[in-house]
């Protein structure tokens, strides 16, 4: 499911109280939920089942206080290291945040990131220190890291290191602050081998930037600050060795998983918040931590599954955050953030609800679709407008060739590949059971249409039928109506019968508006699945006739009123009709598109796209012609007087604006005022 997909906001109303204090101060527990939000399929943020309720805030550990904490790891054997930064110190405790071990101190400077090996091998990026520090499992220092001697690192390059990650072979990879160049990789071989720069994001350019820069002289140029790549801010490593970097300001690449040649394999939904750390979770999730407090679930194919939490506003309240740095998650799937500011743990648990879910997740990535069944089956008993879990049982359904079932559940996730699939086989099997039968039906149409030709010609049993079809077609307004198929084989010609020979009337013309009208609203709301773009049961129909209707009366009125000051010889009438029948390949084409939207799969929207816009062009055409030869204009002449009537519809719509501004503030005064006559009134 991969859908251009719009900008995330998240209104964030919280609801949290504090129920007590554990003993010493060191926990404050509360298990009052917030809102919990997730992007559906058509990619609106809606809400959702609650997925993690606030567990506890740790405030101490031991009888020690943190102060301006900057990172956080979880060991697998139960241990949780806090680089205590304020303290130049890296504290040790259990999970009950009993005090264990503290060392580093008169070591450490400003330490900002560190990670921890299974062999509890603790390394630490200082930057004030410009070295990365390594402790053994006793805290005992046993290397120390500085700048690297190597020419491909830059010799006016600084080393300020301030994230960190290590894979099973001992490389180390380093986000320093300043370096563009990406993230840095050490070897330990020799006291630390340079093996090169990791994963740089791209760089992008605004068209203003490539203008600036092309009249600019090379010696501006030389001066001026380059395009250049931003700096992760922080990353994560997985159990495979693929490293997990978040970027602030890179849009759908905020989140990056790269692979052993810095290559992005993931494609997340868009991010908009400043992202603070991210951490790899226990069933194949990603979470992304912003610098706000709000806490972003994704699965492994970067599709949104949760957003939730949220800044705290001063009061204090448990849930919420200040400052993020680090998010670890548990082998339990509690969730823990870090809070410089507050210099405290957010320790987050899921619900019923989110376990279900990621037991789904984890069986589903691992192509166990039908174990994933009963698992998927809990979550949407629980919320079955659960976008994900949806298109997951319509995916396991279609493993199972069960594809009417498969088809229902994709509909229901707004899942396109997988109504795709199950649309396919389901057209296949339908073909197998009655092509036959569908052969011999043309077959018996075709002999019927001989035969009745046959006997036609014969016995003239078609006599009556023809004669009141020609009188029919002799009638006025159906000539007129028929007009429009001369008129786009012959469009010259038939903007000369528009003009001189009342070919066409307003009636005529009207009723081709309100059939096109018809078709565009039926092919709004009714086409095939694949090729819908509004909510399924939404309709905002007077809407969309009111909308036509203004944009066809904005275009023909200020394509008059430039023809007239240039000298047009195009009557309003003569415009407007030959307008409206400039859009009969709409008509033609409209209802074979609407059609063949039903019968194809995704693979075959080529004949939609395809058959769109030869239609549209041809329209194009045909009321570049109209304009051209209801006025007498040259070719150069139609193209001025084209981008003067959209200038002018540009001005027009300006003006609206305005008028509408301004209206606005004079209802708010006279309601303001009333207000204040009403209160003075009262008292």
């Amino acid at each position: 499911m991969k859908k251009a997909w719009k900008k995330l906001f998240v209104p964030l109303t919280a609801f949290l109280l504090v129920l007590g204090v554990a003993a010493g101060g060191v926990r404050v527990q509360a298990d009052s939920p917030y809102r919990t939000y997730t992007i559906d399929g058509y990619g609106y943020v809606t809400e959702t089942q609650t997925a993690y309720l606030p567990y506890e805030t740790i405030t101490k550990i031991g009888d020690e206080a943190l102060i301006g904490p900057t990172d956080l790891t979880l060991t697998e054997d139960g241990y949780m290291y806090i680089l205590d930064s304020g303290n130049g110190r890296v504290v040790v405790s259990d999970m009950d945040a009993n005090l264990i071990d503290t060392f580093g101190e008169g070591i450490l400077v400003a330490p900002r990131g560190m990670y921890v090996t299974k062999d509890r091998i603790c390394y630490v990026a200082d930057r004030d220190a410009r070295s990365i520090f390594v402790f053994d499992a006793a805290g005992e220092l046993i290397q120390t890291y500085g700048k690297p001697e190597h020419p491909l690192y830059g010799s006016t390059q600084d080393f300020l290191p301030l994230k960190i990650v290590v894979n099973e072979s001992g490389t180390m990879y380093i986000i320093c602050e300043s370096n563009n160049n990406g993230i840095v990789q050490i070897s330990p071989v020799e006291g630390g081998t340079f093996l090169g720069y990791f994963g740089t994001n791209n760089t992008s350019a605004s068209l203003w930037r490539i203008i600036w820069r092309a009249i600019q002289t090379d010696a501006q140029r030389a001066k001026s600050q380059g395009n250049l790549p931003s700096t992760p801010d922080n990353m994560a490593i997985d159990e495979k060795g693929l490293i997990y970097t978040v970027t602030r300001g890179e849009k759908e690449d905020t989140l990056k998983r790269l692979n052993i040649a810095g290559v992005n394999m993931i494609e997340c939904d868009a991010y908009e918040d400043v992202p603070a750390a991210v951490a790899v979770g226990n069933h194949d999730n990603v979470f992304v931590a912003s610098t706000n407090g709000y806490i972003y679930e994704y699965n492994n194919e970067g599709n949104l599954l949760f957003v939730f939490g949220g800044s705290d506003d001063g009061q204090q309240r448990i849930g919420l955050s200040t400052k993020v740095e680090a998010i670890q998650i548990g082998a339990d799937d509690k969730i823990y953030i870090l809070d410089s500011d507050k210099a405290q743990i957010q320790v987050f648990e899921p619900t019923e609800f989110t376990d279900h879910l990621h037991t789904a997740l984890y069986l589903f990535s691992k192509g166990r679709y039908t174990e994933s069944k009963e698992p998927l089956g809990e979550v949407l008993r629980m919320n079955n407008l659960f976008d994900y879990a949806n298109m997951a049982m319509g995916k396991a359904l279609l493993q199972e060739e069960n594809y009417d079932e498969a088809i229902r559940y994709a509909k229901l996730a707004k899942d396109y590949d997988g109504y795709s699939d199950a649309f396919w086989e389901i057209r296949n099997n339908w073909l197998k059971r009655n092509l036959v039968t569908v052969i011999f039906i043309f077959a018996g149409v075709w002999l019927a249409q001989k035969l009745l030709k046959l006997a036609d010609k014969k016995w003239g049993i078609l006599k009556k039928p023809k004669e009141l079809w020609k009188r029919f077609t002799d009638l006025k307004l159906i000539r007129e109506l028929r007009y429009m198929f001369y008129f786009v084989k012959h469009p010259i010609e038939g903007c000369y019968g528009i003009k001189r020979q009342n070919r066409v009337s307003l009636a005529s013309a009207n009723i081709m508006l309100v059939i096109g009208i018809a078709f565009y609203i039926v092919n709004k709301y009714f086409c095939g699945f694949l090729f819908k773009t509004v909510r399924e049961g939404s309709y905002d129909i007077f809407s969309d006739i009111g909308l036509l209707l203004v944009a066809l009366l904005l275009i023909t009125g200020c394509n008059y009123l430039m023809c007239t000051i240039n000298d047009g010889e195009g009557k309003l009438k003569a415009i407007y009709c030959s307008f409206i029948y400039s859009l009969t390949p709409y008509l033609l084409f409209m209802p074979v598109i609407f059609a063949i939207s039903h019968v194809v799969t995704y693979n075959e929207s080529f004949f939609v796209e395809f058959a769109s816009v030869f239609m549209y062009v041809w329209i194009a055409v045909l009321l570049f012609i109209s304009i051209r030869e209801i006025n007498n204009y040259t070719v150069g002449e139609t193209v001025k007087i084209i981008g003067l009537t959209v200038f002018t519809i540009l001005i027009a719509l300006l003006l609206a604006f305005i008028i509408y501004v301004l209206w606005a503030q004079v209802i708010d005064f006279i309601q303001s005022l009333f207000g204040e006559v009403v209160y003075k009134i009262g008292n």
